[in-house]
């Protein structure tokens, strides 16, 4: 129950850090499926990334 609610407050952390980036200069014109399909990477790979390092960070200060 802790992992999910730990994946959830990520995945909304993540959201709200991705969509204050200006992608626009990236891709070109008219391709906007590789831009979203980007934005959609990008957003699970951080929520991964920290919910792992949250829950990791719990478990060391725990030993």
């Amino acid at each position: 129950m802790i992992k999910l609610l730990v994946y959830v407050v990520s995945l909304i952390t993540s959201i709200f850090a991705v969509s204050g980036l200006n992608i626009n200069s990236i891709f070109k014109k008219n391709h906007t499926l590789e831009a979203r399909l980007f934005i959609l990477i990008l957003t699970f790979s951080m929520t991964y990334l920290l919910a792992n390092f949250i829950l990791d960070l719990t478990n060391i200060s725990l030993i």
